[in-house]
């Protein structure tokens, strides 16, 4: 594959990218890449540096080393190209509370040589019951919505979302994650940072997981950090004239009893399933809360990070605040 065949392919292309300040390494040699039209999440504790390392690559930041590519530029040049090829959803965003939605996302568009009818984006981000209402009257959900139609309306091939449904109730959640979807029917690319796990789960095509300032692992959803291939869990009761002696024999490595339930871990949860349940309905057995469960993400990403506790990163985050 020939460099600019690469270039045409990635989004985002990320070479040994460091930021010191003073002696602390906030960002120390992250490297990963970024498919135009994937949805790419960013996970983290609070200081492990994934604020600076977004904040460089929109170009609000400047790298100490390393390489940054944006769309096939270095956002430390500051190109309007670039800016407006790039839609941005800070945790905060500011906007004129007196003017109305459609106001604003017709205010906003000019700043942009291509842009998307204001009408489309207002419905994209189903705000059209509320076009002419100003926006110091909208919720903390609807204002989140109308910074994702100003960062839309400029019609971005890459956006960055952080912290997206931050406030939201699990309803509005929801509809945030089928706007964000719809943009990728679009075409869109979308770097994505988040605390909701269940948030990166359901969206991201690819998760990095980054900690005291370095990328620690990475990988779909489904099998960051071996998730795949960890035992699954399956889970239930039995009657009190039932014991774990009783069970038929199927393939696991332990099975116990904790209180009541029994617990069996398993690298073949289908088998050992049909074989528990087959047993049960032979025998006339009531399994209670019966349950089959995978390692959640969460799981595993507090196993890779919930160790390492406070990190040098976090100091100098601190530092820059």
């Amino acid at each position: 594959m020939t460099t600019q065949t690469q270039t045409n392919r990635l989004a985002i292309e990320v070479r040994d990218l460091r930021r010191s300040y003073g002696d602390v390494e906030a960002v120390r040699g992250v490297s990963f890449e970024v498919a135009r039209g994937e949805v790419f999440c960013l996970l983290g504790p609070n200081g492990a540096g994934k604020t600076t390392t977004v904040e460089i690559l929109e170009g609000y930041r400047t790298r100490s080393g390393g390489e940054a590519r944006v769309l096939g530029m270095d956002p430390a040049h500051g190109q309007r190209e670039l800016r407006e090829r790039v839609g941005i959803v800070l945790q905060q965003c500011g906007v004129q509370n007196d003017l109305t939605v459609t106001e604003l996302v017709e205010m906003y568009g000019r700043y942009y040589a291509r842009r998307r009818p204001v009408d489309e984006v207002i419905e994209l981000v189903e705000l059209g019951e509320k076009r002419n209402v100003r926006a110091r009257k909208l919720s903390g959900g609807q204002r989140r919505r109308l910074d994702l139609a100003l960062a839309l309306v400029g019609d971005p091939d890459l956006i960055f979302l952080d912290e997206p449904t931050t406030g939201f109730d699990p309803g509005a959640r929801r509809h945030a994650w089928l706007t964000i979807r719809s943009l990728c029917d679009l075409g869109k690319t979308v770097f994505l940072t988040t605390h909701y796990m269940d948030e990166a789960q359901h969206l991201a095509n690819r998760v990095a997981v980054m900690n005291a300032g370095q990328i620690i692992a990475m990988g779909r959803p489904e099998e960051l950090g071996g998730r795949d291939l960890r035992p699954a869990e399956i889970r239930f009761s039995l009657p009190s004239e039932w014991s774990l002696g009783d069970l038929p024999d199927i393939p696991c490595e332990q099975r116990t009893l904790e209180g009541e339930r029994v617990v069996v871990m398993t690298q073949q949860p289908v088998v050992a399933a049909q074989r528990i349940t087959t047993w049960a309905l032979d025998h006339d057995v009531d399994l209670g809360q019966f349950s089959v469960n995978q390692p959640t993400l969460e799981d595993i990403y507090l196993e890779l990070t919930g160790s390492q506790g406070v990190n040098q990163s976090a100091s100098a985050e601190e530092v820059v605040r």
